[in-house]
């Protein structure tokens, strides 16, 4: 389970998460929805501490990081980011690194895993990801969809019990967004926890078990996708979904 709980974030005086709590369960994909500068983003990035926050709590399974720094932080931090993973709008690929070398870096280095079992398992999951012909290729040659692919085998490498995608479609032409949301099913399918910052409403309306409609640092509503989709409460839910073009004439 990874579970949220009053997270508040600010920015000098500017709160940019004020009191956000939510729960995703083992094999679950929650998707978090909502206008720019809601929070969305931020909210992901305090997971595996890419952003601090001042107050609340975010626990992983039995790990708990608490907003107070110190080495328990630091150590709860470590744990966290060894169990999950995280895949960028940007790919943050290592450019003078083959695609088979970036996906076994850190299986070999931070799990100690020996070269041939990294190799072995990265080959397995570059083919399920469709890039088994490019384990060769550096970075720089590749499509953005394509890189999109190899970063998302790079997280798939640790083994992580959720991963976190933060808009990984945002710099992608509609039909590159296509083929990563296609992959992105494919692991929701095998059972996968995700939390997913996306403004792709398909993805949202038919993989998603939980949608979160984040605006201004708070949470505006919360349920199942029928429930967001076809039957919102909240009004800021529904202008949101008409101005996304996530609601049904």
């Amino acid at each position: 389970m990874i579970e949220l709980t009053n997270i508040v974030k600010r920015y000098q005086q500017h709160e940019v998460l004020r009191g956000v709590s939510l729960t995703v369960a083992d094999g679950e994909v929650c998707v978090l929805l909502g206008p720019s500068g809601g929070g969305k983003s931020t909210l992901l990035r305090t997971i595996n501490g890419l952003e601090s926050f001042e107050s609340g709590s975010i626990r992983v399974s039995d790990i708990v990081l608490n907003a107070t720094s110190g080495p328990e932080r630091d150590e709860a931090l470590l744990q966290i980011r060894k169990r999950v993973g995280m895949v960028f709008q940007q790919f943050n690929l290592f450019p003078h690194r083959s695609v088979l070398e970036n996906v076994t870096e850190a299986p070999i280095h931070v799990l100690k895993k020996s070269r041939e079992a990294a190799v072995q398992n990265a080959r397995r999951i570059l083919a399920r990801v469709g890039m088994a012909d490019k384990e060769n290729a550096r970075p720089g040659s590749l499509s953005g969809g394509q890189q999109q692919r190899v970063a998302i085998a790079r997280t798939l490498a640790m083994n992580p019990e959720a991963i976190l995608f933060d808009e990984p479609t945002s710099a992608l032409d509609p039909r590159t967004t296509a083929e990563i949301i296609s992959v992105m099913t494919d692991l929701a399918s095998s059972g996968q926890r995700m939390i997913v910052v996306t403004h792709a409403m398909s993805f949202a309306r038919n993989v998603a078990h939980q949608v979160h409609i984040l605006h201004a640092g708070r949470i505006a509503e919360s349920g199942p996708p029928e429930q967001i989709f076809e039957h919102s409460k909240e009004a800021i839910t529904r202008e949101f979904l008409s101005e996304a073009g996530g609601r049904r004439a």
